[in-house]
C-alpha cells in the first residue's frame, strides 16, 4: 500500500494536462497502484468537464461534426480490418518507454552503492533530467541535497531516509531544503525514476569534493 502520494496541486495540474511527459508519468505509475489518488484525480476529471460546459459556447463551421466523424469512422475501419493477431499488445508505461526488464538495463556505477541510467533522450525537448537510480540491496546513497526540484517514484524494492520509508510506487518531491542518505531496505535493489531540475549536491566530508564533476 502507498504512503507517500503527490499533493493536491501536482494532481490538479496531471488533471489539467499541465505537467511535463515524465512529471506526468510518474503519477501516472502511482495512479495506477494508489486508489485513493485515482479516485481524487477522476472527482478533478468531473469537476474539469463540469467547468468545461459553463464556458461561453463557441460557434464552429457547419462542417465540423461530418468531420470528426469521418475521421473517426476511419480509424474505427482501419482497427477493424486488422487481424487480432497483428494488434499491438497494451503493455505498462513503464516497459514500453524501456523496453526491457528493470534489472536487465544497461546500469551504469556511479558512486558506491548506487548506479543510474539517465534516460532524458527518450523525452525529446525535457529540459529536466530524467533518470533512474538504482541502490544496492542494503546500500546506502551518499549524502546529499539538491540544487533544484527532484520528483521520484519508487520503482522496486523500498529506501527509508530521515522521513521514513518509502515503498513501491511510493511519490516524494524534494528541493535544496532536503538533505538526506537514503538507505535501501528489504531483500532486493531499489530502484528509483526521478526527474531532476539540476543536479544534486553532494553534502558528505568527502563526496562534496565531486560536486564540480556531477552534471
Amino acid at each position: 500500500m502507498t504512503r507517500h502520494h503527490p499533493d493536491s496541486l501536482s494532481l490538479m495540474e496531471y488533471s489539467a494536462g499541465n505537467l511535463s511527459e515524465p512529471h506526468a508519468l510518474c503519477i501516472r505509475l502511482h495512479l495506477d497502484k494508489c486508489p485513493h489518488c485515482r479516485s481524487r484525480v477522476d472527482t478533478l476529471d468531473s469537476l474539469g468537464a463540469v467547468m468545461m460546459e459553463q464556458q461561453p459556447k463557441v460557434s464552429v463551421s457547419d462542417n465540423m461534426f461530418d468531420s470528426i466523424m469521418a475521421q473517426i469512422e476511419v480509424g474505427d475501419a482501419v482497427d477493424n480490418d486488422t487481424p487480432p493477431e497483428y494488434r499491438a499488445p497494451r503493455v505498462g508505461a513503464l516497459q514500453k518507454l524501456l523496453g526491457d526488464d528493470l534489472n536487465s538495463l544497461p546500469w551504469k556505477r556511479q558512486l558506491g552503492d548506487v548506479s543510474v541510467l539517465d534516460i532524458t533522450d527518450r523525452f525529446p525537448g525535457q529540459k529536466e533530467q530524467v533518470v533512474l537510480q538504482k541502490l544496492a540491496a542494503g546500500g546506502k546513497a551518499p549524502a546529499h541535497t539538491h540544487r533544484g526540484e527532484e520528483t521520484t517514484i519508487v520503482l522496486q524494492g523500498a529506501f527509508a531516509d530521515q522521513k521514513g520509508v518509502f515503498n513501491q510506487w511510493d511519490f516524494v518531491v524534494l528541493n535544496d531544503e532536503d538533505e538526506h542518505k537514503p538507505v535501501a531496505v528489504g531483500c532486493e535493489d531499489c530502484i528509483t525514476l526521478s526527474v531532476l531540475s539540476a543536479p544534486v549536491k553532494l553534502t558528505g566530508t568527502f563526496t562534496r569534493m565531486l560536486n564540480p564533476f556531477i552534471r
